[in-house]
């Protein structure tokens, strides 16, 4: 098999083994084997279990598409918090099953439900600029072996994963390329990337993000959403005249960096006067419904949405994920035991 190549934002691969395997990683538990059971009518939505999810962007992007989210992983106590306030009223069957889990190593796959998708915006800080950049030698981007980890033992049809864009140049291209392998000639997925930009989908905001989309079956048509027109402002947004018609990627820290000041992203001039965005000026911008509640304290509101996936973008994606697997689908499902 030859090995997969990186050309510009795309990563594409040739056919996977008829049996992949993994060896896991020393934080992850063993794996499980895996079987696919039966087949779902192509009327019913797409599940997705929501890893790493934050305050749900992807499980409202996936709901916009028609998706259900089946189970959700994440550890942040703030972020717990927001996201069960959110979702448990119009779903409380994800919270009253036991369903809504935290730690994800701790994470026993043969006790998640079947699911079709496997969505996960993990740690960026490992490969961001604006952080160490130490990649997967920093504890946080080793947590992408614990996809890995659920790739393996539930085999979904298809993965949604999200970082920032430095992965895609990580120490010259070997982190990303490293991963590729570990989802492609590892674990046999053929795996579609690509650099998309919240402004491209509706949003009047910059915000490159890397988006790595895998399918199990290497024959499923798949291609990136088309951009689509903006019609919205940041001077929508922020209510008066704005010097700028994007903003600058939302972010987790830096909200006190005032306009002019390098890696300043919440302060601009507004009707000619210099204010900061508030967070749910932020959350708009990242493409939250206006009715979502964050934290009360804006520290904790600002951290948390810029954690966050743009909606829009993963709303355009999951549509064109939900058309790929239009067919018959064998849906993810664990049994226990070891991989020998």
């Amino acid at each position: 098999m030859n090995h997969p190549t990186y050309n510009s934002h795309r990563l594409s691969s040739s056919s996977p083994p008829s049996r992949p395997r993994f060896a896991a990683h020393p934080s992850c538990t063993h794996p499980s084997i895996a079987t696919a059971t039966t087949h779902r009518s192509t009327a019913a939505p797409l599940r997705i279990v929501d890893a790493f999810a934050g305050i749900g962007g992807f499980h409202l992007g996936f709901r916009r598409a028609g998706g259900s989210c089946v189970a959700a992983i994440e550890r942040d106590p703030a972020a717990r918090v927001t996201y069960q306030r959110h979702f448990e009223p119009p779903e409380p069957e994800l919270f009253s099953s036991g369903r809504f889990l935290s730690d994800i190593t701790h994470v026993d796959a043969s006790d998640l439900p079947n699911f079709d998708v496997l969505t996960a915006g993990f740690p960026c800080q490992a490969f961001s600029v604006a952080g160490k950049a130490r990649g997967l030698h920093d504890e946080r981007g080793v947590l992408f072996f614990e996809l890995a980890r659920l790739l393996t033992a539930c085999r979904p049809p298809a993965f949604v994963f999200e970082n920032v864009p430095g992965l895609a140049w990580h120490q010259g291209g070997a982190t990303l390329a490293a991963m590729q392998q570990v989802l492609t000639t590892v674990l046999g997925y053929r795996v579609h990337t690509e650099v998309l930009r919240a402004c491209d989908f509706g949003l009047p905001q910059l915000r490159p993000r890397l988006f790595m989309v895998g399918f199990r079956d290497p024959d499923v048509p798949f291609s990136f959403p088309p951009p689509v027109p903006l019609s919205t402002s940041l001077s929508d947004v922020l209510g008066g005249r704005c010097e700028r018609e994007l903003s600058r990627t939302v972010l987790t820290t830096g909200i006190h960096r005032r306009h002019g000041q390098k890696y300043n992203w919440a302060h601009y001039i507004v009707d000619g006067v210099e204010r900061r965005i508030t967070p749910r000026e932020a959350a708009t911008l990242q493409g939250f419904p206006s009715d979502f509640t964050l934290p009360e304290r804006d520290a904790a509101a600002y951290r948390l949405v810029g954690n966050a996936v743009a909606v829009p973008v993963v709303a355009a994606i999951a549509a064109q994920v939900t058309a790929a697997l239009s067919g018959s689908l064998e849906p993810a499902t664990a049994m226990k035991g070891e991989i020998g």
